[in-house]
C-alpha cells in the first residue's frame, strides 16, 4: 500500500514536470518509479524515451543542418521507445504515444518515409476528436505537423490520382496541426495565468528592453503553422489559403504566437496585393465556427468590424501589422540588444513597405504618412523609413517637411546621387528654390563621381535646369545671359553622357528655342521624339517651335494628335485654344476653353469639395499635374509655368489682408486646384473678347475674381477689357495695379505703354515699353508698341528701328512662349 501510494505521487510528479518541460527530472523519475514496480517498466520506459528526446531537440530543433547529430544523439531515445511498441506497451496504454514520438526521432533523424509508417501504425489519420491534456494535445499537433512535412518531401507519387491524394492528406494534416496548435497555445497560457504570480509583462514600445521569456510553439509547430497556407497556394489554391490565414488570425491571440500572426497578416496584405486571389474573393465570413475538441477559441463580437472589399482588407491586416509592430519595437541602442532590435525593425519594415504599395494603389498617401510619421521614433539612423517618409510627405503636399527630412536621408547615405537628385527636382518643381535646387545638383555630381552609378548625366541636366529657372527669375540681362549659358552648358553634357535620354533633348531644345536657335533647338526635339514618341511635353515644344516657323496647321494637327494620347492633358489643351483663335476663329477656340473647365471639373472638383489631398486625384495622364507649374508665369499670364515668388507672396499677403477684412475668404480644398481654373476662365474671358462678347468676358472675370480676386492676371484682364471699350483711364488703372503686384509682367507693361500712349503720355509710354524690352528682349509686341511711341514722339529713326526689330523678331516668336512648356522630369 505504502509503495502504491508512493508511485502515485511520483506519477503526479511526472505528470507535473511534463507538463512544464523539465525533461531531465521526467527521466530521474521515470527511471525511480522503473525500480519500485515491475508493472510500471512499460510506462518508464516510454517516460524516458520521451525525455531523452525532449531534451536533445530542446537544444538541437529537428532541422535539416541538425539530423546527423540527431542520428548519433537520439539513439538512447529510439531505443526506450521501442521497446514499448509492443503487446505489453499496448496494455500500458502508451504504445500509440511510442509510435507518435517515433515519428518524432525518424524526421528529426531525416528519415521521412520510417516517420509515415510510424503515424500509420499509430493510426494517425482515424484519431477521434476528444479532450487531450495539455502534454498530450503537443504530441497530437506535433504529429500532425511532421506527417505534413513528410508528405511534402516525400515525392513518390506518380499518377495523378495518387498526386492529389497526397495533397489532399498534406493539407489535413497542417489544417489539423494548425488548429491543435493555436488550442494548445490558449490552454498553456491559460494553464499559465492561473498559476500564482504568474503572468506575461507587455514591455511596449516604451521599454528599451525586448518581451519577457515566453512559452513557445517550438520549430515543428512554427513551422506546420505556417506552411498550412502555402502548401495550399502551390497547389493553386489561393482563395483556401487566404481562408486559412483568416482562421488562424481569427483565433484569440495568446503570447506564444506573435511572430507568426505578425508574418500572417502581412502574407495576406501580399496574396491580396499580387491579386492571386482575384474574382475569386470572398468576403470574410462572420458565420461562427462550429464548436470542436480541436479547434481554437476564436474572437466574437457583435460590433467586429468586417472590411466590404479586398483594399479594405489589406489595409486593415497592416495596420494592425503596424500596431503590433511598434509595440514590439526595440528603443534601446544598446549592443546586448541589437540582434532583436534588427528583427523587430526589420518586421516593421516589412510592413510599412506593404502599407506603402496599398496605400499608393488606393490613393491613401496620408494613411501611410501618418503610420511612417509613428515609425520615426524607432527607425534610428534607418534610411530607408526615413526616405519613404520623405517621399509620402511629399506625396501629400507637405514639401517643406520632405525636403527637411530628405536632408536627414543624404547624410544618412553619403554616397547615394539619386537622394540628392530628389531633392533638387523637390527645389525645382514645388518650391520656387532653384538655388538650392543647384546645390543639390552639383552635391550629386559629386557623389556621382566618386561612386558612380549611372546617373551623371541625370546630375548636369538638373544643374542645368536649376540654372535656367535662375535665368527665367533674374532681372538683369548680363546675369540672365550668363546664367543662361550655365544651363545650355550643363545639358549639353548631360546630352553629351546619355544620347539617348529624351528628357535631356527635351530641356536642351528648349534652352535653344528660348535663345533663338530654333533649327538646332528643332534637330533635339525631333530626335528626343525619337526615343520618346509620346512623350508630350516634347510634342508640345515642337508645336511651339513650328509656329515660329509659321506652320501654324502643322503645329495643331501634332498638338490633337498628342491629345488623342491625352485627353486631359490642359497643358496641349491651351495651346491648341490659341493655334485655333490663330486658324479657325474665337468659336472654335472657344469650344476648346469650355472643355477644358469641363475636365477641370471632372479631375479637380470632388477633391475641392471634399479637401481630399492631390495625391488622391485620379488621372490618366501624369502631365496634368504639372499645369500649375507651367501656367503662372511671371511674364506670360498664358504661360503656366514660371510663377514669380515676389508675386505670389504680394497677392497672398494682399489677400491676407482682404480676408481680415471679411471681403474675401479662400476655396476651401487644395489652392492649387482652384488657380487651374482661375486660368481657365481668364482664358475663355480672353476668347470672348476677341469676339467681342462683353457680357460674356465680365462674367468669366467675376467668376475669377471670386476664386481670387486679387491675382495680377485678373488685373490685366480687367485692363484688357477696358481697352477693348477704350476706356483708356480705367485700363491704366488695372495694368497699374498688375505691375505693382507683379513688375515683370510683360504683357501688363506693354499694354500699359500703349495705354499711355492712347492718353498721350508718350514719355512714360517709351519708359515702361522699355522696361518690357530690358525683361523680355525677344518680344515682337514691345517693339512693335515702343515703335508706335517714338513716332509719336517724332523719332522716326529710332521708331523706324524699332518696328524693324519687331519684324526680325517676329520670325522666332511662337504662338505662346516657349517657356510656357512644362517644367517636367519624366
Amino acid at each position: 500500500m505504502t509503495a502504491r501510494a508512493k508511485s502515485g505521487r511520483i506519477e503526479v510528479e511526472i505528470e507535473k514536470n511534463r507538463e512544464e518541460g523539465n525533461w531531465l527530472k521526467v527521466i530521474e523519475l521515470a527511471q525511480q518509479l522503473k525500480d519500485k514496480s515491475n508493472e510500471f517498466v512499460c510506462l518508464s520506459d516510454f517516460l524516458i524515451g520521451e525525455g531523452k528526446l525532449e531534451n536533445f531537440l530542446e537544444e538541437w530543433p529537428p532541422m535539416e543542418q541538425n539530423i546527423q547529430r540527431a542520428r548519433s544523439g537520439l539513439i538512447d531515445a529510439k531505443r526506450y521507445l521501442n521497446l514499448v511498441i509492443t503487446n505489453a506497451g499496448i496494455k500500458a496504454g502508451v504504445a500509440m504515444d511510442a509510435h507518435l514520438l517515433l515519428g518524432k526521432v525518424h524526421y528529426a533523424c531525416g528519415q521521412y518515409a520510417d516517420a509515415l509508417k510510424n503515424y500509420k501504425m499509430a493510426d494517425l489519420q482515424n484519431l477521434t476528436e476528444k479532450r487531450l491534456p495539455l502534454r498530450s494535445l503537443k504530441i497530437v499537433a506535433e504529429s500532425y505537423a511532421i506527417k505534413g512535412l513528410c508528405l511534402q518531401k516525400d515525392t513518390s507519387a506518380s499518377s495523378k490520382f495518387k498526386k492529389a491524394e497526397k495533397e489532399e492528406e498534406l493539407a489535413r494534416c497542417f489544417d489539423l496541426a494548425s488548429d491543435l496548435s493555436l488550442l494548445y497555445m490558449q490552454n498553456l497560457d491559460k494553464e499559465l495565468n492561473s498559476l500564482p504570480n504568474t503572468g506575461s509583462i507587455n514591455t511596449g514600445s516604451h521599454s528599451p528592453q525586448p518581451p519577457s521569456h515566453q512559452k513557445t510553439l517550438g520549430a515543428v509547430l512554427e513551422q506546420a503553422i505556417q506552411a498550412a497556407p502555402l502548401a495550399l497556394l502551390q497547389q493553386g489554391k489561393p482563395e483556401e489559403s487566404l481562408e486559412r490565414y483568416r482562421n488562424t488570425l481569427c483565433a484569440i491571440e495568446s503570447p506564444g504566437v506573435h511572430n507568426i500572426r505578425l508574418k500572417f497578416m502581412t502574407q495576406i496584405a501580399e496574396l491580396l496585393l499580387q491579386g492571386l486571389v482575384g474574382d475569386k474573393y470572398q468576403l470574410p465570413s462572420t458565420v461562427s465556427v462550429k464548436s470542436s475538441y480541436w479547434k481554437p477559441k476564436c474572437y466574437s463580437s457583435l460590433n467586429q468590424f468586417i472590411p466590404k472589399c479586398d483594399c479594405e482588407e489589406v489595409i486593415l491586416v497592416l495596420l494592425v501589422a503596424e500596431s503590433m509592430a511598434v509595440r514590439h519595437a526595440v528603443l534601446s541602442q544598446s549592443p546586448e540588444f541589437k540582434d532583436i532590435r534588427l528583427s523587430a525593425g526589420q518586421d516593421a519594415t516589412t510592413v510599412y513597405d506593404l502599407l506603402t504599395v496599398a496605400t499608393v494603389r488606393w490613393g491613401q498617401v496620408a494613411l501611410l504618412q501618418e503610420s511612417l510619421e509613428r515609425s520615426m521614433k524607432f527607425s534610428f539612423e534607418d534610411p530607408h523609413l526615413w526616405k519613404q517618409h520623405a517621399l509620402s510627405l511629399l506625396s501629400i503636399g507637405h514639401y517643406q517637411d520632405s525636403l527637411a527630412v530628405l536632408r536627414e536621408v543624404i547624410r544618412l547615405e553619403p554616397n547615394n546621387s539619386s537622394n540628392c537628385l530628389l531633392a533638387a527636382k523637390l527645389c525645382y518643381e514645388h518650391m520656387n528654390l532653384a538655388e538650392e535646387g543647384i546645390d543639390f545638383s552639383l552635391q550629386a555630381r559629386e557623389r556621382e563621381l566618386n561612386n558612380p552609378s549611372g546617373l551623371l548625366g541625370r546630375c548636369h541636366l538638373y544643374a542645368g535646369i536649376g540654372y535656367y529657372l535662375r535665368a527665367e527669375a533674374s532681372l538683369l540681362k548680363k546675369e540672365q545671359d550668363y546664367l543662361r549659358c550655365k544651363a545650355i552648358d550643363n545639358i549639353r553634357s548631360a546630352v553629351e553622357l546619355e544620347p539617348n535620354d529624351h528628357l535631356a533633348r527635351y530641356f536642351l531644345g528648349l534652352q535653344l528655342a528660348i535663345t533663338g536657335q530654333i533649327i538646332e533647338a528643332q534637330t533635339h526635339i525631333r530626335v528626343g521624339l525619337d526615343l520618346q514618341p509620346e512623350h508630350s511635353s516634347t510634342l508640345h515644344l515642337l508645336a511651339l517651335i513650328l509656329t515660329t516657323e509659321q506652320q501654324h496647321k502643322l503645329a495643331l494637327s501634332i498638338v490633337e494628335n498628342a491629345l488623342d494620347e491625352y485627353p486631359d492633358c490642359l497643358n496641349l489643351l491651351y495651346v491648341k485654344a490659341h493655334l485655333e483663335l490663330h486658324e479657325k476663329g474665337g468659336e472654335v477656340a472657344l469650344g476648346t476653353a469650355k472643355q477644358m473647365l469641363e475636365i477641370w471639373k471632372n479631375l479637380y472638383e470632388s477633391q475641392t469639395i471634399s479637401d481630399m489631398p492631390e495625391c488622391d486625384r485620379k488621372s490618366d495622364t501624369r502631365s496634368v499635374f504639372q499645369l500649375y507649374t507651367s501656367e503662372m508665369s511671371d511674364k506670360d499670364s498664358s504661360s503656366l509655368q514660371l510663377h514669380n515668388t515676389a508675386a505670389t507672396r504680394v497677392e497672398q499677403a494682399l489677400s491676407e489682408v482682404a480676408s481680415s477684412m471679411s471681403s474675401f475668404s479662400p476655396r476651401p480644398g487644395p489652392q492649387r486646384a482652384w488657380m487651374l481654373q482661375v486660368e481657365v476662365w481668364l482664358l475663355l474671358a480672353e476668347l470672348y473678347l476677341s469676339l467681342d462678347q462683353i457680357s460674356d468676358v465680365q462674367q468669366c472675370i467675376q467668376e475669377a475674381t471670386h476664386i481670387y480676386p486679387l491675382s495680377h492676371h485678373i488685373m490685366h484682364m480687367k485692363g484688357l477689357l477696358h481697352m477693348h471699350k477704350e476706356e483708356w483711364t480705367d485700363a491704366k488703372v488695372w495694368f497699374q495695379n498688375a505691375v505693382a503686384i507683379n513688375p515683370l509682367h510683360v504683357k501688363s507693361l506693354q499694354q500699359l505703354g500703349l495705354v499711355y500712349h492712347y492718353l498721350g503720355l508718350q514719355g512714360l509710354a517709351e519708359t515702361t515699353l522699355r522696361e518690357a524690352a530690358r525683361i523680355e528682349p525677344h518680344n515682337t509686341i514691345t517693339w512693335y508698341n515702343l515703335g508706335k511711341v517714338l513716332e509719336a514722339l517724332g523719332a522716326y529713326e529710332k521708331a523706324s528701328n524699332a518696328i524693324a526689330t519687331a519684324l526680325m523678331e517676329e520670325r522666332n516668336n511662337p504662338v505662346l512662349p516657349f517657356n510656357s512648356v512644362p517644367l517636367c522630369f519624366e
